[in-house]
């Protein structure tokens, strides 16, 4: 029977030189068979390549296929999920998730005016830099600092010479109607609290049945979703500065640990004990 396996690590980008901050990459090598990701987002890039079977997922109002070999790029903010596209074999990968600044200093070493590198193809078919994309990521699990930092920056300029595109990328959930902006602040002051959905409604002003269908349409996700996904990011910043997971449940609005490591599962491919003990190490 074949086992599903995940490994995930952090890799911190520290370019003294130009006395910047610190950036990171966080990096996942995994096999899935039955694993489903839900409906989310992330702040930073994800940035994969396909090493056995095929991944689906659902971005932009379309469906995708990211066979073996090919590369799967999704840009900060954009809702999508992600399963095998056949569970009898599953799919394996190696996932890079780079900071938005880590790409926008490799767009100004290129000397590019543009704030933000935008990729419009969400599956591409570009082998040589597959491959190297491939041997970033293993560096980024050796100890050889010069491969390290020389490889990422110049896969990252390759990946931005060959496939970004000229328009800036979409903010993260676009531009928000007043009553829908008011619901997703209301949503992240207070995600630890158990809200129900006539809170929304009166805060928004709305019907529940309206606020719904609105909110669904315009953030790619219901309010519920959403909610979770907020949870689930102050979690990683609790997790990151080795809060335990019980005290994270607690604080972010999760029933218990349980519920907390079967969400974030979920969201990121990891348990909360993985994803804090890459960043202890």
């Amino acid at each position: 029977m074949i086992r599903e396996q995940v490994k995930f690590w952090r890799f911190s980008y520290e370019d003294t030189a130009q006395s910047l901050p610190p950036c990171s990459v966080e990096l996942l090598r995994a096999r899935y068979i039955t694993h489903t990701f839900c409906r989310h987002t992330h702040e930073t890039y994800a940035i994969g390549v396909i090493e056995q079977g095929a991944e689906a997922f659902d971005c932009r109002g379309n469906h995708f296929v990211a066979p073996a070999g090919s590369i799967a790029l999704i840009n900060p903010g954009e809702v999508h999920t992600g399963h095998a596209a056949d569970q009898a074999t599953g799919w394996t990968y190696r996932m890079l998730y780079p900071d938005v600044s880590l790409l926008q200093r490799a767009a100004s070493e290129l000397g590019q005016q543009q704030a933000i590198p935008y990729f419009s193809n969400p599956v591409i078919q570009d082998r040589p830099l597959a491959q190297r994309i491939v041997k970033l990521h293993v560096a980024l699990e050796g100890n050889s600092r010069l491969e390290q930092d020389s490889r990422l920056l110049w896969t990252m300029a390759q990946l931005i010479v060959r496939h970004a595109s000229n328009r800036p990328a979409l903010a993260p959930i676009g531009k928000l109607s007043q009553p829908l902006q008011q619901v997703r602040d209301y949503l992240e002051a207070h995600y630890a609290e158990n809200l129900s959905l006539d809170q929304l409604a009166t805060v928004a002003n709305l019907s529940r049945f309206y606020l719904i269908r609105a909110f669904r349409n315009q953030v790619g996700m219901p309010p519920h979703s959403y909610l979770n996904q907020v949870r689930l990011a102050q979690a990683k910043r609790l997790l990151a500065v080795g809060q335990p997971i019980s005290d994270v449940a607690q604080q972010t609005g999760f029933a218990d640990q349980s519920h907390l490591t079967r969400q974030f599962k979920r969201m990121l491919g990891v348990t909360p004990g993985q994803f804090s003990r890459s960043h202890l190490t």
